[in-house]
């Protein structure tokens, strides 16, 4: 089961970008986040043509999120996080997918810090945190993917004395990702390539993505009941070298229907070079 994670930054402009990507890698489930749609605007029958059923939860020109399943129908469990009344902001939804619950994911940014967006980044947080909880209470298998907003650590950032005072950066966010982990969750990228450096999202300014200078910034996050089932994980990174993409690639993982092996060491993909796909 290959689950990936693409902040698509605006469903609709890059809608052929999408539909491209999901016939070249076919994932069977797709978290989808920055919409910049409202709910009527969100494109069902050309996803659909494309062999997917969607759940979208849209907000006019921001936010957004959307999870996709190739040959099934998502069953929405949630849309939004609890104990948020006021909160008017796109930015959780849940579903289960073939025996998986999904929660599709799209943090804060929380810029400019401090203040208000960033005060809000971090209460966000908290009750991603306090949710996170009772899921993992119920001991259902469960993926938390999406773009967290969060560079975990030094080794998530190309030059990382330059975010010391960004909010994807500051201590107060990187705790809240580092106490969801202590919680039980696995940062599935990570538990495969501890020491690689590997980037999901580049800016457009300054030639940042020929460059390489990126930032890890979408996560997926394991219940201690499927973590065992992880075999691969990786970034398609020559989506972002594409004429008019997105600022993020997608992320997969891949899952197994059975708990993986202690013995050979699981798979660990080799990920997309630096020599990136400029067939658009």
């Amino acid at each position: 089961m290959r689950i990936a994670s693409f902040n698509v930054n605006g469903v609709n402009g890059r809608l052929a970008i999408l539909l491209d990507w999901l016939a070249e890698t076919e994932p069977d489930v797709v978290c989808l986040q920055e919409l910049k749609a409202p709910d009527g605007k969100f494109p069902q029958d050309a996803i659909s043509a494309a062999g997917y059923q969607a759940i979208w939860h849209g907000q006019p020109r921001w936010n957004g999120v959307a999870i996709l399943a190739r040959g099934t129908e998502p069953l929405e469990t949630r849309c939004g996080l609890p104990d948020g009344p006021d909160d008017g902001q796109s930015r959780y939804l849940e579903a289960a997918v073939r025996g998986v619950l999904i929660g599709c994911l799209y943090a804060p940014n929380g810029n400019p810090a401090p203040g208000p967006k960033f005060d809000y980044k971090l209460r966000w947080l908290d009750r991603l945190k306090a949710h996170a909880g009772d899921l993992l209470a119920t001991g259902a298998p469960v993926v938390l993917a999406g773009d967290y907003n969060i560079i975990p650590s030094e080794i998530d950032v190309y030059r990382p004395e330059r975010w010391t005072d960004d909010a994807l950066f500051r201590p107060q966010v990187r705790e809240a990702f580092a106490r969801l982990l202590a919680d039980g969750w696995t940062d599935a990228v990570r538990d495969l390539h501890p020491q690689e450096r590997i980037y999901t999202f580049w800016d457009y300014l300054r030639n940042a993505f020929e460059r390489d200078a990126g930032l890890r910034l979408d996560h997926f996050l394991l219940s201690p009941s499927i973590k065992d089932r992880l075999i691969a994980s990786g970034v398609d990174r020559s989506v972002r070298g594409w004429q008019k993409a997105s600022d993020h690639a997608p992320a997969w993982i891949e899952l197994a229907d059975a708990p993986a092996p202690k013995s050979p060491r699981r798979r660990k993909p080799k990920l997309a070079g630096r020599k990136d796909d400029a067939r658009r």
